[in-house]
């Protein structure tokens, strides 16, 4: 494993360890994100204003199945850092794609 630190104002520092993902993307380069950060780095990297808690149950809509917010993941590509769910490597669902199972 490799220490990252991004260059942009939500700079990440955590080992980073490569990723197999589906759908033509390759790998990727994922962060190893060790528990007691994980409400930290879901409420700076969260796209919306109502952070779910790391205990909600979340969908992942292109994958159809659900799991815990705490089971996030969070890649560097294209110099940026992308929140994901934990189906990311044959899903390619980002935060964006996350969804209350009980509305969907």
């Amino acid at each position: 494993m490799r220490t990252m630190k991004t260059k942009q104002n939500r700079q990440l520092t955590f080992p980073a360890r490569p990723l197999k993902v589906g759908k033509g993307f390759g790998f990727a380069v994922e962060y190893v994100i060790p528990e007691e950060k994980k409400a930290e780095v879901l409420r700076r990297l969260y796209p919306g204003s109502r952070v779910p808690a790391l205990d909600a149950v979340m969908l992942d809509r292109p994958a159809r199945r659900t799991f815990l917010v705490r089971e996030f993941r969070v890649l560097r590509g294209n110099h940026a850092d992308r929140l994901v769910s934990p189906y990311f490597p044959v899903s390619g669902a980002t935060a964006a794609d996350w969804a209350d199972p009980a509305e969907n």
